[in-house]
């Protein structure tokens, strides 16, 4: 089944950069933007993201519906969406996390409409000017619930996804969460109390950033990241993050112990041990 227009619901980074390598690959595709933000559409158009601006309303003569926006919203909205579009459409979300979003809809009549799917993949920066062409290309996007779907239009969303290059994963939303809280939400969190850490020191050290190198940088990176964006995710999958940050913190309290105790044998035999996971990061590179 051929798709001729897209509707993207949030034109910032993720949704952007769905848009610019459909349109790249694809140009006879026509891209919709739909944003709570007038300035996020005009800035959009303006870059070419999308090509022209569209409601909620509109929707019902969409092909595709993707939702790009923080995961509370799609949770809110989801519902109403399949209400609105027709029963060839298919309604995908790009959300960090899936639980909530499948039980919105997983009594829905048009529950076949929707796949929820996590292309992970991103930087820190927001809005249109953020997106980023060829983001996805070796990137692997995680589908949740593939078997609520209707196979027809499974099959035109693998079709989207082949354009951008991506990888794909199956998994059940509960899993997924799980995990994501530990390859992502808690890098997110630490990066923030990192930032917040040093922002706090320098209030009585003025001279704290002159000394701050590419480590600093690579490090707190993720803290510039969207609050609007993360704390949803935070509050969605609280469970799991809180879970994760039980074991980094007492991970950091026994690094904390060995340290008082001077046992520096035991700190280089576990950052040695640590450093296994080059080999890990370098086979999904």
């Amino acid at each position: 089944m051929s798709v001729k227009n897209i509707y993207i619901i949030g034109v910032g980074l993720i949704g952007g950069s769905i848009a610019k390598d459909v349109k790249n690959l694809n140009p006879s595709i026509s891209i919709f933007g739909i944003d709570a933000k007038e300035s996020h559409l005009k800035e959009a158009l303006k870059l070419n993201v999308i090509d022209f601006k569209a409601t909620l309303k509109d929707i019902a003569h969409a092909d595709f519906v993707i939702l790009a926006v923080p995961v509370d919203v799609s949770v809110r909205i989801l519902p109403g969406i399949l209400d609105l579009v027709s029963d060839d459409t298919l309604v995908m979300d790009a959300g960090s996390t899936k639980k909530d979003i499948c039980k919105a809809v997983e009594n829905h009549p048009k529950r076949r409409n929707f796949l929820a799917t996590h292309p992970i993949a991103g930087t820190e920066f927001s809005g249109p000017k953020a997106a980023v062409l060829g983001l996805f290309k070796g990137k692997t996007n995680i589908i949740c619930e593939v078997e609520k779907t209707a196979f027809k239009l499974q099959e035109k969303a693998l079709a989207i996804f082949q354009i951008m290059g991506m990888r794909i994963r199956y998994m059940n939303p509960e899993a997924h969460d799980k995990h994501i809280a530990y390859m992502s939400h808690l890098s997110h969190v630490s990066a923030f109390m990192l930032g917040k850490t040093v922002i706090d020191k320098e209030k009585n050290e003025r001279d704290i950033f002159d000394m701050a190198g590419s480590g600093f940088a690579s490090t707190v990176r993720l803290a510039k990241s969207s609050p609007a964006m993360w704390t949803p995710i935070f509050k969605q999958n609280k469970e799991n993050v809180i879970e994760t940050l039980e074991e980094y913190i007492s991970n950091l309290t026994h690094f904390k112990e060995r340290m008082k105790a001077d046992d520096f044998e035991t700190i280089f035999n576990e950052m040695e041990n640590t450093n296994y996971i080059k080999e890990i990061l370098n086979g999904i590179e």
